[in-house]
């Protein structure tokens, strides 16, 4: 079934030439390209300036985008510009939270990639300059922009699957690109890569390439599977249900197989606990990620109800719907078997009268499956919402 999408009030908005939004990209990595791509699926938004510390990138920006953008290593510059109107800040997470307070300060909207920040005293200062700069500022969860996450609020939200009892998520990798070996080009070296700034705050250490193309690898610059991977399960599931979070977090895991120097690990398992609230009961989060799958690879996140469960996985969202029989049942691997022949015959007297009155239910589907529209994106949906906020 295809879930049905609205258009978005922003994607057929007449735009005067003064309405014109402009972009300003921090970070050209791979999400800074996916970004681009989609903010310019919204009319009325241009490319006006790209920001990175690799002159390579720079380059390619250009090549695929028009040679008039600007290109700078310096993100002040952009900053600067009275010309942008939004920035994307896609660089190392270690960067989120400054360039993004520095953006708001200069009037800009901010697009910042997740996680929003690395510790939690760095978040609520991000906050503290939303507010006092009066500023529109989105973190690239997407997921929450979804319709196939609002199909799945809704579906929730009407009690399909009854109460909510257990989640579970699970990411199962087995690549060298999925645990974040990405390709360095052979033309890095410390012309080409401003190094010095790309370390920021963290501690001094010679050029090293693998640290700049791969800085997921390492807890300085990133925040580890728990940052790349939990924050999408965690934004999906508050969306979902409506949930503050949780109480208590319980965390194992480890560097088992990519010894490659990195200081983060590639098997991680959470537990989790939330207390009861106004949208959902008290229920569980169970959490595996694991980087070296044995070829069992793929991701979902499942909403285990008393009446049924609700399960993402890829883009298709599966409702199956299993209440528990009105009728509880006897026999098979049961006491009953072990009572005197005189009690069991007593007993199933005593069940058909108890339950003479239920009536028989009918067989139901056992999937429904919905889909969004082929070539939907909700990175695309995401993007036309800040842009509408602007």
């Amino acid at each position: 079934m295809t879930v049905e999408r609205e258009p978005h009030p922003d994607r057929n908005r007449r735009f005067a030439a003064n309405d014109t939004i402009r972009l300003g990209v921090i970070g050209t990595g791979i999400i800074g390209f996916y970004n681009i791509r989609s903010a310019l699926t919204v009319p009325g938004v241009e490319l006006g300036a790209v920001c990175d510390l690799y002159d390579g990138r720079l380059t390619r920006a250009k090549e695929v985008f028009g040679q008039g953008i600007i290109a700078t290593r310096d993100y002040r510059e952009i900053l600067a510009r009275d010309d942008i109107d939004v920035v994307l800040v896609a660089t190392p997470d270690h960067w989120h939270d400054v360039i993004s307070i520095d953006a708001m300060r200069a009037g800009k909207a901010v697009y910042c990639e997740k996680p929003m920040v690395q510790e939690v005293a760095e978040g609520r200062r991000v906050i503290e300059a939303e507010k006092r700069y009066n500023a529109k500022f989105q973190v690239g969860s997407q997921g929450v922009s979804s319709i196939v996450m609002q199909k799945a609020q809704d579906l929730y939200r009407a009690g399909e699957i009854g109460d909510l009892i257990l989640v579970e998520a699970v990411n199962q990798r087995h690549s060298s690109l999925g645990a974040w070996q990405y390709s360095i080009p052979p033309d890095a070296s410390p012309e080409t890569v401003d190094f010095d700034t790309f370390l920021g705050d963290t501690p001094k250490v010679p050029f090293d390439p693998v640290r700049f193309f791969r800085w997921r690898n390492y807890r300085a610059y990133g925040t580890g599977i728990a940052g790349d991977l939990f924050v999408h399960l965690f934004s999906w599931l508050h969306w979902i249900i409506g949930s503050d979070g949780p109480t208590r977090i319980y965390g194992s895991g480890g560097l088992r197989y990519w010894k490659d120097g990195r200081d983060v690990p590639d098997v991680l398992t959470c537990v989790v606990d939330y207390p009861q609230a106004a949208t959902h009961p008290a229920f569980n989060l169970q959490i595996g990620v694991n980087f070296v799958a044995g070829g069992a690879e793929g991701s979902f996140l499942r909403l285990v109800g008393s009446e049924g469960t609700l399960t993402f996985a890829g883009d298709a969202l599966t409702l199956r719907r299993a209440p528990l029989p009105a009728k509880p049942g006897f026999g098979g691997y049961d006491s009953l078997s072990t009572f005197p022949q005189t009690v069991q015959d007593a007993f199933v007297k005593q069940y058909g009268l108890r339950f003479y009155d239920v009536p028989p239910s009918i067989n139901e589907p056992r999937d429904i499956v919905y889909t969004p529209p082929e070539e939907y994106d909700d990175r695309d949906d995401h993007w036309a919402n800040l842009i509408a906020a602007v």
